[in-house]
């Protein structure tokens, strides 16, 4: 199993106990988790992204068994693609980026640029939804949820793609999902970190309608509790108690969707 979306470092608007890489493999071990996709929280926030790159790679070469880094890059930066050279020698999992923190609308065509060279590179990219929920957020976190037009452009600018896409409810789930054809569909997977279980049931309706294969692990640790998707998994209805959701290391397998 892997945690696909975790991360290190402090957030700009509240306080996090311990956003270490050592706390993150005790959170991991607790939970059965073998390995995780590591982002540096605070690069989210940064105008240049690079020195929290910096900052990523070195807080994780300890532990590079079992932590991946998974850079940001902010593609209408100078240099950006030097970066994304370095992301691959640093043996990234993925690339992160923020749409909504860089103030950059849903039909971006640096984005365009930035998927398709992550895609080239065999890369997927990761994006997220929110941090936190809307109700909850500090004054100045001022920048918006992550659309699903953002979602929908990036999922059709090229057969390479692979996007996924972190901390989405159900009904941005679906609301993306349904608007795109088979194939693009093909092109993106989504976490669990924000899609609840029992009562509602939303993981259960998600998988059911659209396919475990279409989700990954992933807890947005530090910012959320780890235990969550474990519980939401281990909670499942009987029919759907051994479903399998994808490997997020093999999102290119299968070749161009």
């Amino acid at each position: 199993m892997i945690d696909s979306n975790t991360f290190v470092g402090a957030f700009p608007f509240r306080h996090i106990a311990d956003p270490s890489p050592a706390e993150l493999l005790s959170e991991l071990d607790r939970e059965g988790i073998e390995e995780a996709w590591v982002g540096h929280l605070p690069s989210a926030f940064y105008r240049d992204p690079t020195p929290g790159n910096v900052e990523l790679f070195a807080a994780l070469r300890p532990f590079s068994d079992r932590l991946r880094p998974v850079p940001t890059i902010r593609p209408d930066w100078p240099n950006w693609r030097d970066e994304l050279k370095l992301a691959i020698e640093k043996d990234a999992a993925a690339i992160r980026a923020y749409p909504p923190q860089w103030q950059m609308g849903p039909h971006n065509p640096q984005m365009a640029e930035l998927a398709l060279a992550c895609g080239k590179a065999n890369l997927p990219v990761v994006l997220t939804v929110r941090f936190e929920d809307l109700r909850q957020r500090h004054p100045h976190d001022v920048a918006s949820d992550l659309s699903a037009a953002h979602i929908r452009y990036l999922a059709r600018v090229g057969d390479d793609v692979r996007i996924l896409v972190t901390a989405a409810g159900k009904d941005m789930i679906e609301e993306a999902h349904w608007s795109l054809t088979p194939r693009e569909q093909q092109r993106i997977v989504w976490d669990i970190s924000w899609t609840w279980g029992p009562p509602d049931d939303h993981l259960a309706k998600l998988f059911r309608r659209i396919g475990p294969e279409r989700f990954v692990y992933g807890s947005q640790w530090p910012l959320r509790l780890s235990q969550n998707p474990r519980a939401n998994l281990d909670l499942l209805p009987g029919d759907l108690s051994h479903a399998t959701m994808a490997d997020p290391n093999k999102l290119f397998d299968n070749g161009p969707a």
